[in-house]
């Protein structure tokens, strides 16, 4: 595989390239965006059983007595709640009501706990973590020499329940365990993943990977399992609604207005917890929306959206054909007196304004 200066390499670089994956920059790594095609990946995720390489994602252990303290401070949500083997979904408020970004707390025990944080965010939310860590919580940042992959779609837990002792067809979602998987020890698997088409997320040593990788593959060849890159990973969360850091959420954009109040917990303090409070409570000017295509088009990142005078009055954040539904939808922030479902919105595409409809997220119903 050719080396291309100043990226980070996944441990299973060659072996996608062997299989012919288009390898892209993202984030900082060189990862696969697709193998044969974005809607044959697509449907084999949602119909059957695919395969993504995540390990550009990010993966923090803190330890210790004030682990828990620490993370209930600079996380949204309500890490309380949490049990062993549990996961929650939440975000790293900022101070000036923005998100740093949003991860998965794995509570493994009672002092130790793993966050999961965006590929793109790794420096930045380490350096927020020990920024704060005023009690000397021991971090540890085990992102370089950690792989993640995710097992996706409605086959997933036939095909991987033989390679573990580990109870999969029984494990509920957003939570996880930790054993033997394919001959390898110390492996956590968790019922988690950002397509909406059910799986598991494997998380192993990146020299236990490929033992891994090739045990699915055999485990699932008689399921049509196949490889799936990061386009086809990106038309599957957007068909749930599931926002992407750096598109629909970022340092600028408050998960009130986000629609991620159900990860705001107000039962605690956190950082900028009276700010974001008030925003739940007094509402909010500009709310982030799902909305279909009603004209020909495909919707952009960054595209206007505009009222049926043409004002602007917002603008997209995510957008794409739908595989499944045969249709473009999109996601973007709108203001408030748009965001009710059935909304009428113009979105000019090459200086044409192009009707669309806000709708109820998840595009995607099963």
């Amino acid at each position: 595989m050719e080396v291309v200066a100043g990226l980070k390499h996944i441990a299973l670089g060659d072996v996608h390239a062997q299989l012919g994956a288009k390898m892209v920059p993202f984030a900082g790594y060189l990862m696969p965006v697709s193998y044969e095609g974005i809607n044959v990946e697509h449907e084999t995720v949602r119909n059957g059983i695919g395969v993504f390489d995540v390990s550009h994602m990010g993966e923090f252990i803190l330890k210790g007595e004030g682990a828990m303290e620490l993370i209930q401070r600079l996380t949204s949500n309500d890490v309380a709640k949490l049990v062993d083997k549990k996961v929650q979904y939440s975000c790293i408020p900022n101070e000036n009501g923005g998100i740093v970004d949003d991860l998965l707390v794995y509570r493994i025990d009672e002092k130790t706990y793993m966050l999961v944080v965006n590929a793109s965010n790794i420096e930045k939310d380490w350096n927020w973590f020990t920024r704060f860590n005023t009690h000397n919580v021991e971090m540890h940042d085990i992102s370089d020499r950690t792989s993640l992959l995710a097992v996706q779609g409605p086959k997933a837990a036939e095909v991987l329940q033989p390679l573990t002792g580990m109870d999969l067809l029984n494990m509920e979602y957003y939570t996880f365990d930790k054993g033997v998987f394919a001959g390898v020890e110390n492996v956590l698997v968790s019922a988690t993943g950002y397509t909406g088409a059910g799986g598991f997320e494997i998380y192993v040593d990146n020299k236990d990977v490929r033992k891994v990788w090739d045990a699915v593959f055999e485990a699932g060849k008689n399921h049509g399992i196949k490889p799936i890159g990061l386009g086809a990973r990106d038309t599957l969360r957007l068909e749930m609604g599931f926002c992407l850091y750096g598109n629909d959420i970022d340092d600028t954009t408050s998960p009130i207005e986000a629609g991620l109040g159900w990860i705001t917990k107000f039962t605690k303090e956190f950082t900028n917890a009276a700010a974001l409070k008030q925003q739940k409570e007094q509402g909010v000017r500009r709310k982030l929306v799902g909305f279909e295509m009603i004209d020909r088009g495909i919707p952009r990142h960054d595209y206007e959206i505009r009222n049926e005078e043409g004002a602007l009055i917002g603008k997209v954040t995510s957008g794409t054909q739908s595989p499944s539904l045969q249709k473009a939808i999109g996601m973007g922030y709108v203001d408030a007196a748009y965001a009710k479902e059935g909304s009428t919105i113009f979105i000019p595409v090459r200086d044409k304004a192009l009707k669309a409809q806000v709708v109820k997220i998840p595009f995607y119903k099963k």
